[in-house]
């Protein structure tokens, strides 16, 4: 059976066989702007309480340097948030923890999860260790059906649809849908949904309400609050109404460094530290 995907492929034009088991996201290739003043250390009790420890990473892709030296923790539980101006090197973090740096490009540093190294693995043993990603694009096949979607998605002898539909009961409600003719915050529930199933440790979600509207926002807010209950999530994100609502910590890159960390209810009530670190006003959803 050949279904079109609502998503799209790499920027070459071309998907590989590690995106396919993840889903495939837009690498980050750009430069970056000047760094912002670093003004916090790491959220207080990061390393007694932490899932995944980045330290020190580094990634160049065609002669350009993106990241330089990135470290971070991210918490056990919860939702920690990825920040930063267009540009900085917040997707191309994800996709060098997942292993999916381009061809032309190289990672180095540490990556470890649950203390384990998994810098430098192959995607498919970081899928089987427990990383679910959901990308940009949500990488659903329109022209499968909900049911379908989530079968394809099954990656264990028993995929867990209880929690599926217990977090998401949309989905079980509109499971002989077409998932093109979903909205899209239907279609990022399915893709939560798709990674959910299979006992995830942690989930990697890319940008997950760029270039939604308003009202479709707010569902996929309400889904990524949801899905947060069962499993931690390292979400990259500009939308500063959701992150409001769902950060526990915050990670501010700038010039493909960490600038800042800290809570990200200490970073939002700071209406300058966020104007000089983002360029946005706090006050405002964007």
């Amino acid at each position: 059976m050949t279904a079109e995907r609502a998503g799209a492929p790499g920027p070459d034009g071309t998907v590989t066989a590690e995106e396919r088991a993840v889903g495939t996201g837009t690498a980050n290739p750009g430069g970056a702007p000047a760094a912002a003043e670093r003004t916090a250390g790491p959220p207080a009790d990061a390393a007694s309480a932490s899932l995944l420890q980045v330290a020190d990473l580094s990634v160049r892709i065609a002669g350009l340097h993106i990241l330089q030296g990135v470290s971070f923790d991210v918490a056990s539980s919860g939702v920690t948030v990825l920040l930063g101006r267009n540009g900085v090197g917040k997707s191309t973090t994800l996709r060098a923890i997942l292993g999916l740096t381009p061809r032309n490009g190289t990672a180095t540093g540490s990556v470890r999860l649950g203390g384990e190294e998994i810098l430098g693995r192959p995607t498919h043993a970081l899928v089987k260790a427990g990383l679910g990603f959901v990308p940009e694009d949500r990488c659903v096949f329109a022209g499968l059906t909900v049911a379908e979607n989530l079968r394809l998605a099954e990656r264990t002898d028993a995929p867990d649809y209880d929690l599926v539909f217990s977090l998401f009961p949309e989905l079980s409600k509109r499971a002989k849908q077409r998932a093109g003719s979903l909205s899209g915050g239907q279609q990022q529930m399915l893709s939560l949904g798709r990674v959910l199933l299979n006992s995830n440790r942690l989930l990697l979600i890319d940008e997950p309400t760029k270039g939604l509207a308003p009202k479709v926002v707010t569902e996929v807010a309400e889904a990524l609050e949801r899905a947060a209950q069962a499993v931690p999530v390292l979400l990259v994100e500009q939308n500063l109404a959701v992150v409001r609502r769902l950060a526990g910590d915050a990670v501010v890159i700038a010039a493909g460094q960490v600038a800042w960390t800290g809570p990200g209810e200490q970073l939002l009530a700071d209406p300058a530290l966020t104007k000089s670190l983002l360029a946005v006003n706090a006050a405002g959803g964007h």
